[in-house]
């Protein structure tokens, strides 16, 4: 009996045939933004550094009486 093999998987599959250079591509351009080491300290000064934002975004200033 045949393994099932959903479109997705065999897209991937013929694809990754078509371009045997994909997946060292892809390690490539993870390794360009995640797989980095953290500097724990600025990182702590980044989460210092932070403003609060207040709770409701679109009114930042007190409510004002109409005028009369």
């Amino acid at each position: 009996m045949a393994e099932y093999k959903s479109d997705v998987t065999q897209f991937l599959n013929d694809l990754k045939a078509k371009q045997p250079e994909l997946e060292r591509r892809q390690r490539e351009g993870r390794a360009i933004f995640w797989d980095k080491q953290l500097d724990w300290d600025e990182l702590k000064r980044w989460q210092d550094a932070r403003v609060r934002q207040q709770g409701y975004v679109y009114q930042n200033e007190p409510k004002r009486e109409p005028k009369k």
